[in-house]
């Protein structure tokens, strides 16, 4: 296996639509509506990828000030490829191009629950969400 990384702010929605459904978060986001998810990439900070062999295989999709703060909305590993530390490296990868001045939060998703304090997440209580509509 010989995973590469890039940053990819012009990814095509088809393709992450593919990686989504394949991790399993297709079915917590908006993949029948392309044009929508392609405004949540085009609209994103950051989009990190990880290909096999020109594959997406993983990506993560960030909103940043690069300043402060990040929300990592979406980390997707295609099921196939998850445990192989591919996340981790997303995660990684996301931190390096935010700085250190820059703290990385996220909203789990209920499936990855466990992952995330594994890869040095900490919990917090503090926070609320008024959800979307649609």
């Amino acid at each position: 296996m010989s995973i590469t990384y890039s940053i990819e702010p012009d990814l095509p929605a088809g393709e992450y639509i593919d990686v989504l459904n394949k991790s399993g978060l297709g079915v917590r986001r908006p993949v029948d509506d392309p044009e929508r998810i392609q405004r949540m990439i085009d609209c994103a900070g950051v989009v990190l990828c990880a290909r096999d062999d020109g594959r997406l295989v993983g990506a993560a999709r960030s909103i940043t000030d690069f300043s402060y703060c990040c929300y990592l909305s979406d980390l997707a590993v295609d099921k196939a490829y998850q445990g192989r530390g591919i996340g981790q490296e997303l995660i990684a990868r996301t931190q390096e191009v935010i700085g250190e001045e820059c703290m990385l939060l996220l909203l789990e998703a209920p499936m990855a629950r466990g992952y995330y304090k594994h890869v040095g997440f900490e919990p917090v209580e503090n926070g609320w969400i008024l959800p979307r509509k649609k």
